[in-house]
């Protein structure tokens, strides 16, 4: 099923236990655990970004970088470079 699909099937079944509340209210309760923002991780502020922007900026300068070898796909150079991918 595609989300277009499991979207119209939601509001199908949404609207037959619209008018029971309690329904309502235990799918509310679920719904909202399910969307429960997690933190993102890879989220950072302003000046971290920028300054992993500048430690980069001078790791080039000083020729500390790596380059995708010819035939290698970057989940190759990550491992060859010892990221866990």
């Amino acid at each position: 099923m595609n989300a277009l699909q499991l979207n119209a099937e939601l509001y199908r079944t949404l609207g037959q236990i619209a008018e029971n509340e309690t329904l309502l209210e235990k799918t509310l309760k679920y719904v909202k655990k399910l969307a429960a923002k997690k933190p993102d991780p890879t989220l950072m502020s302003k000046d971290e970004f920028y300054s992993r922007i500048d430690k980069a900026a001078k790791q080039y300068e000083c020729g500390e970088y790596t380059v995708l070898m010819p035939g290698e796909t970057v989940t190759d150079m990550l491992t060859r470079c010892g990221y866990d991918v």
